[in-house]
């Protein structure tokens, strides 16, 4: 987490426009927190080099970190069992905390191929049942075009995970990641992408969309207790949304971010 790509000090405008990429973090359901570098692209090469390099936080596009108003579902959400938190588990990203800021959040759900009638219509009962869960907490709506949703929900297979120091690779059974672009506004934006693996069905299938929906809502990491939806690791009896769950996700709403707020016109 503390290492990150060091570009070159650009010399002109131009040199600065030549780069190209940049890297987002992704967290995925398993044997513990994992964090990936997945190649992200935004449409505006300045915004490249301001979110990614601090020698240019002074000078060009965003605004300083600020918070949104509180949803009024969590607004209204108390806990009556004071059941506290793993809000230290979260990790901040370079821009905040990865917060929605407008509503409602649209949700794509792929629909299963190469599958039974019968069995794609079980697979998106199971995933539009967790969707549904959290929508409790934050407003939610399902569209049928993936260009509309700020969330995509795939039947797809996640790469395989090569940990560090073990060069053996592992499946893994759901992954979920995040790019970030300006809309037309020049409005900082996100969007999530959650790959499910095609092998998981029932109750599990069920536990890894609750799990990796809180991710894709902003809780960006993992509770230490098994009885949380966002726990590190599977367990036999998947449990439901907690308060504790809710409760992080709380406090991530009430959290700064650069995510929601227009760019700046640079200085120079």
């Amino acid at each position: 987490m503390g290492n990150r790509t060091q570009y070159p000090k650009p010399n002109t405008l131009r040199n600065l426009i030549k780069w190209r990429s940049l890297a987002a973090l992704a967290l995925a359901i398993g044997t513990g927190l994992l964090l990936i570098l997945a190649n992200l692209q935004l449409t505006n090469a300045l915004t490249k080099a301001y979110l990614y390099d601090g020698e240019f936080r002074n000078s060009l596009s965003l605004s300083p970190l600020l918070p949104h108003p509180l949803p009024p579902t969590l607004t209204q959400w108390q806990d009556n069992t004071n059941s506290g938190d793993y809000f230290s588990q979260i990790t901040k990203t370079q821009i905040g905390y990865l917060i929605w800021s407008q509503f409602p959040i649209r949700v794509y759900v792929e629909p299963p191929k190469i599958v039974s009638e019968k069995q794609a219509q079980a697979w998106a009962n199971c995933v539009l049942q967790a969707v549904q869960e959290w929508s409790t907490y934050l407003p939610l709506k399902v569209v049928e075009q993936p260009e509309l949703a700020d969330i995509k929900i795939l039947r797809k297979t996640p790469p395989l995970e090569i940990s560090r120091g073990d060069n053996v690779p592992r499946a893994r059974s759901a992954l979920t990641s995040y790019e970030l672009y300006l809309s037309n506004n020049k409005v900082l934006s996100h969007r999530f992408t959650i790959l499910l693996s095609p092998t998981q069905t029932g109750n599990y299938l069920t536990a890894a969309v609750r799990h990796e929906f809180g991710h894709a809502l902003g809780i960006w990491g993992h509770s230490p207790l098994e009885t949380d939806a966002l726990y590190f690791s599977q367990v036999r009896n998947p449990p439901p949304i907690s308060p504790r769950d809710v409760n992080t996700l709380k406090r991530v709403y009430e959290q700064p971010t650069n995510l929601g707020w227009s760019l700046q016109s640079p200085e120079s």
